[in-house]
């Protein structure tokens, strides 16, 4: 019996954790030693990233890399490289874009009666 919960699944075409694992080995790093150099405790930081939208810690794997973030996790980023909002502050851009837009407009309206 199985007891374990789901895994969320990854992106289509953000690389594979094994994969980004496989490239900082490539280029002489571990995600531990990464982590030291950049003060901390461990690698547990950074690791994170690997399956969660983590900025700062995407940003240093993909330094150490030599390449942008958005090379590796496609689907946190758009098109111009800014990071993509996630949890509640992806609901409230996705408000604030609608209501400028023009879209959400009913209820909202603060004409007097």
């Amino acid at each position: 019996m199985n007891n374990s919960s789901p895994k969320k699944a990854q992106a289509k075409n953000d690389l594979h954790p094994a994969d980004v694992v496989a490239a900082l080995h490539k280029a002489g790093w571990t995600i531990t030693a990464l982590g030291k150099a950049h003060g901390l405790s461990s690698g547990q930081t950074l690791s994170k990233a690997l399956s969660q939208s983590y900025p700062v810690a995407e940003k240093r794997i993909a330094d150490a890399l030599g390449v942008h973030p958005m090379e590796i996790w496609p689907s946190r980023y758009f098109e111009n490289g800014d990071v993509k909002p996630r949890g509640f502050r992806a609901i409230q851009f996705n408000r604030i874009t609608l209501s400028v837009n023009g879209k959400d407009q009913a209820g909202n309206s603060h004409e007097a009666a």
